[in-house]
């Protein structure tokens, strides 16, 4: 019985709830649509059992020889190319400058936290004012405006998309800087500037060294989030838009799933995304985790 509980069984018995919230959020959910991309599983009355046959990899052959769910990992590949890297620099950079300010710290840091915490709703209609063919954006460019205009372009929807995240959540991640920041031994900036090192010296040997923990955990966040990318293109594009130039795998995923009834294809998609984020984190972790160590 003590080899069952532990040592602690206190703890075992504190930490239970929560184990058994992921055991019924997260694990059982993966596990069944595992079993789901497998068989011929469609929707059916309350109370009725259908036959939902075996049916190998015919699911996942299905979906990846389809054109738009391959054009939906391409363009959340896009997203993640342009979303990731930008959200790391610009909130260290953020971070770094308002740890160092004096005047209006404390302003600074919620304004750049009130849009994470705004509705994507209220925000995306500032977004798309802004953004539309009529819009501020294409009303200051006049004839360097792009046309046609930016969320209804299909080179530019995807790209819009991602710097609107990275603005939308870069409030989050300074948050996360910030406090990496407090950790880093203020003698390291002395030392450094007794040997003469400048501003952007000690921002590059001590600072990003000394946050090193953050940024990976600021690259698993954001490729997470960036992978399942649904409320915006939603929201910004009508769903996709133009032509499936925004539609990310999760969007593809509800489309497939709830709107066309092929909740067994979609279900072999959201396996095959859990596994590619999966070897992105690997490979973050291998990388910037190494370094660390």
């Amino acid at each position: 019985m003590k080899r069952l509980l532990g040592r602690q069984p206190l703890g075992l018995l504190f930490s239970s709830p929560y184990l058994a919230f992921v055991i019924l959020v997260f694990a059982f959910p993966i596990v069944y649509a595992v079993w789901i991309s497998f068989h011929d599983f469609f929707f059916a009355a309350p109370g009725a059992e259908p036959d939902r046959p075996f049916v190998g990899l015919d699911n996942y052959v299905y979906a990846f020889t389809n054109d738009q769910v391959l054009r939906s990992f391409a363009n959340v590949g896009v997203f993640l190319v342009i979303n990731v890297p930008l959200t790391v620099v610009l909130s260290l950079l953020l971070a770094s400058a308002l740890n160092r300010a004096v005047h209006a710290r404390t302003f600074l840091r919620v304004s750049y936290y009130v849009p994470y915490v705004t509705a994507s709703v209220a925000v995306v209609a500032v977004w798309l004012f802004l953004f539309s063919g009529s819009g501020l954006v294409n009303t200051i460019l006049g004839p360097l405006a792009p046309d046609p205009s930016w969320l209804i372009n299909e080179q530019l929807a995807m790209p819009v998309i991602a710097l609107y995240v990275t603005w939308k959540q870069l409030g989050f991640y300074i948050l996360l800087y910030l406090a990496a920041l407090q950790n880093v031994p203020k003698e390291l900036y002395e030392s450094a500037a007794t040997d003469g090192a400048g501003r952007i010296r000690q921002f590059f040997a001590v600072t990003v060294p000394g946050v090193r923990p953050a940024t990976l955990l600021v690259l698993l966040i954001s490729t997470v989030t960036g992978a399942n990318l649904f409320t915006e293109p939603y929201l910004l594009t009508a769903g996709g838009g133009p032509n499936g130039a925004s539609t990310s795998p999760v969007l593809m995923m509800y489309q497939l799933g709830i709107q066309q009834g092929q909740p067994d294809v979609a279900a072999a998609i959201g396996i095959v995304l859990v596994i590619g984020v999966l070897v992105i984190a690997f490979i973050q972790n291998r990388f910037v985790g190494e370094r660390e160590s």
